[in-house]
């Protein structure tokens, strides 16, 4: 990884989204940016050269303030007709049963195809957000199994069916599709995202210092729930 790397990160906000969906995976690898090492004062320069400068937007489609599953309220920083070129887009978990917001999924769907990077996906963000429009359609993708499961009693199980979801894994990564099963897994998602895109030294350090190392994506011992359910 080249050093003085900047890279743009969005985080999708809907209301009465899981907000650990979020800020775990924000958090952690907000961890490895320059900006966070270099404010510890405990990390020596040569180390802080090799981590990246990271930008984060919190896109809505207003910028009117979010409420998730607990408080305080999330402020949006852009909207989704004037948000800048992200490099990463980590979608959390909304109501599955909710429609998307008005040009939430024609914004997704134009990004997606041209410049992004990677698309991380956490709990239901990957059913309830990314498979609602046609991006996941041909993926193998992760999300929460007691919400797929729900859900494939329903007649909108046909139109997730065209993704080809993982049930025994605790996330997957396809392609530039980056996805976790339930709540906890999307900070296990973004340990393996850091590994294989930071510098592995920056990976070690901020591993220690988060005194944190992510799971593996098998065994997944939550692979029952979706047992009888045809993925």
């Amino acid at each position: 990884m080249a050093h003085q790397q900047t890279l743009s990160f969005g985080v999708l906000l809907f209301p009465e989204f899981q907000l650990l969906d979020a800020v775990g995976p924000v958090d952690f690898i907000n961890s490895h940016s320059r900006h966070f090492l270099e404010s510890l004062n405990m990390v020596p320069a040569s180390l802080i050269a090799k981590a990246p400068s990271i930008q984060w937007h919190y896109i809505s489609e207003s910028m009117e303030p979010v409420q998730a599953t607990s408080w305080p309220p999330q402020h949006p920083t852009t909207t989704y007709e004037n948000c800048p070129k992200l490099d990463y887009l980590i979608i959390p978990g909304p109501d599955p049963r909710k429609p998307l917001p008005e040009g939430c999924a024609a914004w997704l769907t134009k990004i997606f195809k041209n410049d992004l990077k990677g698309l991380l996906l956490v709990c239901t963000g990957s059913m309830a957000v990314a498979a609602s429009t046609d991006i996941l359609n041909g993926f193998h993708s992760a999300t929460n199994k007691m919400a797929l499961k729900m859900m494939a009693s329903t007649p909108h199980y046909e139109i997730l069916k065209k993704v080809k979801w993982v049930g025994d894994k605790r996330w997957v990564v396809d392609g530039k599709v980056w996805s976790a099963a339930g709540i906890t897994a999307g900070i296990d998602l973004a340990a393996e995202f850091v590994r294989r895109n930071f510098d592995a030294e920056v990976v070690e350090v901020t591993k220690n210092l988060a005194e944190f190392k992510g799971k593996p994506d098998t065994p997944d011992e939550f692979a029952f729930l979706l047992e009888g359910v045809p993925l």
